[in-house]
């Protein structure tokens, strides 16, 4: 065979693989079952019910009423934040939901559903004190608790905190470390914060008035992430979203797990809108 017949018969079987890879490829909007990545650490988001150990929360049922409207099943897995995010992107997992803002920077690398819950931002700290934060330059030098490269945790770096930072712990790990001084702040979302003081009536802490915030990376709202290369998925996902918005299904499990009405925005002042440099890392 020459050498001209022996290059012609190479490139004819590139082409048939890639083509073989490419038919391969299948968008999760076809398939029967989706497997979702979440923490299940986070209240009322996804968490574990103590009592039956099942695993719930608002994100988690949003999913699963997608998912009926759909006629699909679901499959959770557990990880923190980046295993979560990692998992949609090497496809282990067709989403992950877990309060994940619609960012700039998140809606660069995934695909983002339409809005499922509206918030803004607040601090836990100590009652006794107010963690000697009165104000956002109080911030420089004290301790914030969060998990590595969440916005929260780069905002602070921003700051000047020292960050002391949690793998997918659960709520009242960052609380009584707050309580016993062994970090000085949580940042977080406002309704996940007031949630997890209504869990722990006697924890010692507050939500620091007079400084709601929001920041460039949530001024979208949080939604469903997915594949960047799963469109087909992403309209599918957002076409059931909008038949639950219409029919009321999206506002009774927020006031279930919430007990507002987080799929609409909220009515505060917010003291201050902050933009997070790309240079901070959270880490």
């Amino acid at each position: 065979m020459n050498r001209k017949k022996l290059l012609l018969l190479l490139s004819m079987v590139v082409l048939v693989v890639v083509g073989l890879s490419a038919c391969g490829r299948k968008s999760a909007a076809d398939k029967d079952t989706w497997t979702v990545a979440t923490s299940g650490t986070l209240y009322p988001t996804s968490y574990h019910d103590p009592k039956t150990k099942k695993l719930t929360g608002y994100d988690v049922e949003v999913i699963r009423a997608v998912a009926k409207g759909l006629h699909k099943k679901v499959k959770f897995k557990e990880y923190g934040v980046d295993g979560m995010l990692t998992a949609v992107k090497t496809g282990k997992a067709d989403m992950a939901v877990d309060d994940f803002a619609i960012s700039p920077s998140r809606t660069k690398s995934y695909r983002m559903s339409t809005p499922i819950k509206h918030s803004f931002n607040a601090l836990i700290v100590r009652k006794s004190d107010d963690s000697g934060i009165h104000n956002w330059s109080d911030l420089k030098g004290k301790k914030s608790a969060g998990e590595a490269g969440t916005g929260y945790q780069r905002l602070s770096q921003q700051l000047g905190a020292k960050l002391v930072n949690y793998d997918n712990v659960s709520n009242d790990v960052y609380t009584k470390d707050v309580a016993s001084g062994k970090t000085d702040y949580i940042m977080n979302d406002y309704y996940l914060q007031k949630l997890a003081l209504a869990a722990e009536p006697n924890s010692g802490l507050k939500i620091k008035k007079g400084m709601y915030f929001t920041t460039n990376e949530d001024g979208k709202g949080e939604g469903i992430v997915m594949n960047k290369k799963d469109a087909k998925l992403q309209k599918q996902v957002d076409g059931e979203l909008a038949k639950l918005k219409k029919n009321g299904t999206l506002s009774r499990i927020a006031k279930k797990y919430y007990g507002s009405d987080i799929t609409k925005k909220p009515h505060v002042h917010i003291n201050k809108h902050f933009k997070i440099q790309s240079k901070y890392d959270g880490r």
